[in-house]
């Protein structure tokens, strides 16, 4: 069996695709990187980077400069292709596989008998099949006499956490889940070019729901903790100060409540396992539902804070889905941010996020929202809302009005 890793495909440069792009040619693989963005393109191929992530910029320069990375719009020929575009979801919250099926068909042209094509994007299960079923659909000169596929198909599915990424895909466990025996075998060889943690082989099926298991356990835990931080709310009770002396029992631990879950993984994936079996899922479906709705409930104490003011300036402190990175997707400070500014039509909203330069289109669109400086006071502020708990913000002084909405209890 070839194990060949000289060359690999990256079909999309985001969050996962440009690193696990950047490590593999450090190994000295010929990666070559596809995108449909022009602007990140552009940017790889000067040896930058268009997001931040710590060290991923080294990577790249680095891999650049030595002719082992680039990046364009097109595919070309390769032993490996990775696909790692996003995989969201419909208006019923059923997936969303377009984009995949767009690389798929896109790679098919290029692909030789004997290439190997792993799916890392988060995908329900069976989706790795489908994949391999639009690729020879559009390539059926693939399917040998038996009615075999002459290449092989495997699902690897991410497990890094932003702002950890060039670490993490070095020293986390990596599961690989082969369409066949063979396919995750040869994909393992091409992950052990740079992973020190164990890989463990499975069908693709099963490491396609190992993947939403993970971010589903923790999504039903957080649930937990915003639940709890709701009916303490109504008691009268430091939710935190709860969780902490709850957390002392040796078999508990509880995580911290927020104003609800973001990024890409857990706030999306959950869904991915209620589709595939709504009728037995109700306690994931539940723990979304929870999830999701805490932003309305930050809406309503903004509303309280601010009920006697006519055109109130409220500061809203972090965009991003969690602390010290620039990742605004599925991000309830987001959410609540723009619903804030519909809600407070006459209101000047301040929107405080050091990891950007520039406001989310939502927002900028709009007149009463302007992104302001960290180093701005807020005592001129009639309500902050602290949304993130990033370091910076660690820094700075409780305001001194009682107008606080604090979701993450960094000034309880």
């Amino acid at each position: 069996m070839s194990t060949n890793t000289s060359s690999v495909v990256v079909m999309g440069l985001g969050y996962i695709g440009l690193p696990t792009a950047a490590i593999l040619s450090s190994k000295g693989v010929h990666v070559h990187g596809v995108d449909v963005n022009q602007h990140v393109i552009d940017a790889v191929n000067a040896g930058t980077v268009p997001f931040v992530e710590p060290d991923l910029g080294e990577f790249v320069e680095q891999a650049v400069a030595a002719g082992t990375l680039t990046a364009s719009s097109e595919p070309i020929t390769a032993e490996n292709y990775v696909i790692a575009v996003p995989t969201p979801f419909h208006a019923d919250r059923t997936p969303d596989l377009s984009y995949i099926q767009a690389a798929a068909e896109k790679i098919a042209p290029t692909i030789e008998p004997g290439a190997l094509v792993i799916l890392e994007s988060t995908s329900p299960p069976h989706a790795t099949q489908k994949m391999a079923q639009w690729i020879l659909d559009a390539r059926p000169d693939l399917v040998g006499a038996d009615g075999a596929a002459l290449i092989h198909f495997a699902h690897c599915p991410e497990r890094v956490l932003p702002g950890r990424v060039m670490i993490e895909l070095v020293t986390n466990d990596r599961i690989v889940g082969g369409v066949t025996p063979e396919a995750a075998q040869r994909a393992k060889a091409l992950y052990e070019v740079f992973c020190e943690g164990e890989i463990l082989l499975t069908d693709d099926v099963t490491a396609e729901m190992a993947k939403l298991t993970e971010n589903s356990f923790r999504d039903v835990n957080i649930a937990f903790a915003n639940e709890l931080s709701v009916i303490c709310d109504n008691l009268g009770i430091d939710v935190w100060e709860l969780i902490e002396l709850a957390n002392h029992h040796p078999r508990v631990n509880i995580l911290q409540p927020g104003p609800g879950v973001g990024g890409h993984c857990i706030a999306v994936d959950p869904w991915f396992i209620v589709a595939a079996d709504p009728t037995s899922s109700n306690l994931i479906r539940t723990a979304r539902e929870v999830n999701d709705a805490k932003p309305g409930w930050v809406l309503d104490k903004v509303k309280k804070a601010v009920a006697d003011q006519t055109e109130p300036v409220i500061a809203l402190l972090g965009l991003a889905f969690k602390p010290d990175i620039d990742d605004l997707r599925e991000s309830p400070a987001r959410k609540i941010a723009a619903t804030i500014a519909d809600e407070f039509p006459h209101a000047k909203i301040r929107v405080i996020e050091p990891h950007v330069s520039e406001l989310p289109k939502e927002l900028a669109n709009r007149k009463n929202v302007e992104l302001a400086s960290v180093e701005d006071s807020l005592e001129n502020d009639d309500c902050v809302v602290l949304l993130v708990d990033h370091q910076v913000f660690k820094q700075m002084d409780l305001p001194q009005h009682p107008a606080v909405v604090d979701t993450r209890g960094m000034w309880r």
